[in-house]
């Protein structure tokens, strides 16, 4: 790495970042929309999951977007998570320019565009776009949090969102769950809340329903990446929830797990609600 100093974003700064951020992730919404399903070219990575045009066309807006608006500042994306340089000790942009690529490959419209900028391995701000449903979730810790529609390639009046409390006495639990990452551990975490009630839901819409009050919570106990995660982190934070692994311990980004694994995490919408760290799932 080199030997100047890494820049660092507080919340102050970063406050003045979420417009232009907002519009990137407009464009590279946009630009998935313009890619035809039907005739795309697609492969497949390393690992087996998918990459197709639409994974590498927002990367480009995004990480050129970045690079001409915050050329000292790192990103880290999916698509070239081979160049990073880890740690990241300062601030750092980590994004997914298509969180959801089977959701988009399926013919759904549950995909997402995810930005986040970390500092000091927390996520500070969080970006979430459905381009398909025209809507975009923002948040910033410290300054709450937001949901917008986007016509026309243009961002709506920002109407605030907040997590909800815990459900009361006799109360069904709604958890977000996945649609294609079902594990054995997520399920019995979930049949330990009696009555709850599953919302299926594809990509980083999960995090957004907690932020909007819509999910108690959003567990997923079995392994994930960085990218996938620190957006939504991020927004659930800024509207009032709080994310953690199982015990209640915080999540760390940026510090150079290998392939930038994330084992385990549970969004709370009320954060009252998570375990103590180091005493259980509760």
């Amino acid at each position: 790495m080199s030997d100047r100093a890494e820049p660092v974003i507080d919340g102050e700064t970063a406050a003045a970042l979420i417009g232009p951020l907002t519009d990137l992730v407009v464009q590279a919404g946009e630009a998935i929309l313009a890619v035809n399903r039907a005739t795309m070219n697609s492969g497949d990575k390393a690992d087996g999951s998918p990459v197709t045009e639409a994974d590498l066309a927002p990367d480009r807006i995004i990480a050129g977007g970045l690079a001409r608006l915050f050329p000292d500042v790192q990103t880290l994306s999916e698509e070239r998570s081979h160049l990073a340089q880890l740690p990241a000790s300062a601030s750092f942009f980590l994004i997914d320019p298509l969180d959801g690529t089977k959701e988009f490959i399926a013919g759904r419209d549950e995909f997402t565009v995810n930005l986040a900028l970390v500092t000091d391995g927390v996520p500070l701000l969080g970006i979430v776009g459905a381009p398909a449903l025209k809507l975009i979730w923002r948040g910033l810790v410290g300054h709450g949090a937001e949901r917008m529609e986007v016509r026309d390639g243009r961002v709506g009046a920002a109407q605030p969102i907040r997590s909800r409390a815990a459900p009361r006495a006799g109360a069904p639990w709604i958890a977000a769950v996945s649609r294609s990452h079902a594990d054995a551990r997520t399920e019995a975490f979930i049949a330990g809340r009696a009555g709850a009630v599953r919302h299926v839901a594809g990509s980083a819409i999960k995090f957004c329903r907690v932020a909007e009050g819509r999910a108690d919570i959003y567990p997923r106990l079995s392994p994930t990446c960085e990218w996938d995660v620190a957006a939504g982190h991020a927004l659930v934070t800024a509207a009032g929830g709080k994310v953690t692994d199982s015990s209640g311990a915080p999540l760390r980004f940026g510090a150079g797990a290998k392939d930038f694994i994330v084992p385990e995490f549970i969004a709370w919408g009320d954060p009252s609600l998570a375990p103590l760290a180091g005493r259980g799932s509760g």
